[in-house]
């Protein structure tokens, strides 16, 4: 009996042993498989809790899907995959603003499209902080399930250096077409402030019929009246060339008009990275992104037109030059698909590895860098480029007023479309 109880023992120790081992062995196995899922894997793996297949039923319960107008008119217009939905938006963003260039008037003064800069001003900094910064923050959100999102410190700092980026990269190149201009103004997108100066910029050699210039001061001195003289002035023409006839462009206006199609050349690539990457992130965001672009090209093109008509080009040769700095959003678009299709992304599941084999140690892929790059040029665009137009006053107290609350009327509807077009 004693060997017996003895043999239980053994074989029951054996037995702890042999389950323990097993217990280590397979919690061993698992902490290294969830140290090399991907995020995407980790999202599947938590759907299948039963908790959160609770939530998923309650969220689709208490959130119908809707088909609205605007999310039927999206799907119309962009049904393909993300690479074909950023070249056809692309399409739509270049071809209908240059073609509409035939519309407007060679003598057009771009400081009258404050209203509309305004709108595109709301329409841009809308899809930024509306759309593009939660995105690349929190992910799209989904109607049928939650989501969760997974704090990584490393990953947002990245993010945030992506944005700064794209910032300091329209800052810098404003600075240098500021340098290149000797100081007369760099590649803002309202051409205002640079037109306004131009025709206010007076001709000092020029004299008028009732005031001369002193040669021992800067200030006007009356001609004397035939009528206090007493003496007849001898006849003499007015001008020595018709009046209608005005001067050629200088060289300094014309290399101002050369540059500025070089940073209209430069812009239209992170238009086309923006849309690229942002078809990539989500369809709703690809759309929202170009609804944004389309507003803010209208004036863009509008104001680079007249710029390029007072440096001396033709009407036809401006359009031209036009449509070929249409050229640059689609080779934008095409390197923003390359990185995506490259690089990868990490939402997209096609880098191999695990949470730390991104870029830095995080789960960041090169792809996921586009789109808050983009969002850095939004902000600067939609800011330090234009704000400083809108800022602008003249002496009539009145007519400022009206002219601002117009501005930001304009503004808040631009904001509010953005807006309206994302509401669930």
């Amino acid at each position: 009996m004693v060997s017996r109880r003895h043999r239980s023992l053994v074989f029951f120790s054996v037995f702890l042993a042999v389950w323990a081992w097993n217990v280590s062995a397979e919690l061993g196995r698992s902490e290294k498989d969830v140290g090399g899922l991907s995020l995407s894997e980790i999202e599947e793996k938590l759907q299948e809790c039963p908790l959160v297949q609770a939530l998923n039923e309650h969220k689709v319960a208490n959130n119908p899907t809707t088909s609205s107008i605007a999310s039927q008119i999206f799907s119309f217009l962009f049904p393909g995959s993300p690479a074909v939905n950023a070249i056809l938006a692309t399409l739509y963003i270049s071809g209908p603003p240059n073609f509409l260039l035939a519309l407007c008037p060679p003598n057009i003064d771009p400081s009258s499209l404050s209203v509309m800069v305004a709108f595109a001003v709301g329409g841009l900094l809308g899809d930024t902080l509306f759309h593009l910064l939660p995105e690349i923050f929190l992910g799209e959100d989904e109607h049928d399930q939650v989501k969760f999102v997974m704090v990584e410190p490393n990953k947002n700092l990245l993010l945030g250096v992506a944005i700064m980026v794209g910032f300091i990269t329209f800052v810098a190149m404003d600075k240098g077409l500021r340098i290149a201009t000797g100081g007369e103004g760099g590649h803002d997108h309202s051409h205002g402030h640079a037109h306004s100066h131009a025709h206010e910029k007076p001709d000092v050699s020029a004299k008028t019929s009732g005031a001369e210039l002193d040669g021992t001061s800067s200030t006007l001195r009356a001609r004397p009246s035939p009528s206090t003289s007493g003496l007849t002035p001898p006849l003499t023409p007015h001008s020595s060339s018709p009046p209608s006839i005005s001067k050629p462009p200088s060289p300094s206006v014309k290399l101002s008009g050369y540059l500025n199609l070089i940073a209209d050349f430069t812009h239209n690539i992170t238009d086309g990275l923006a849309l690229s990457s942002s078809f990539y992130a989500s369809p709703t965001l690809g759309a929202t992104t170009t609804v944004a672009v389309f507003f803010h090209e209208i004036p863009h093109e509008v104001g680079d037109f007249a710029l390029l008509i007072q440096s001396g080009f033709s009407k036809r040769a401006a359009m031209g030059a036009q449509f070929v700095t249409a050229v640059g959003a689609m080779l934008g678009t095409g390197i923003g698909i390359a990185v995506q299709e490259f690089g990868g992304n990490s939402n997209s599941g096609s880098v191999a590895g695990g949470r730390g084999q991104g870029l830095w140690g995080t789960s960041l892929q090169w792809g996921d860098m586009l789109l808050p790059f983009t969002a850095g040029t939004f902000l600067y665009v939609g800011t330090v480029a234009v704000i400083p137009e809108l800022l602008e006053t003249g002496p009539d107290k009145g007519v400022e007023l009206r002219k601002t609350g117009m501005q930001f009327l304009a503004m808040g509807a631009g904001a509010a479309i953005m807006l309206a077009i994302s509401w669930s």
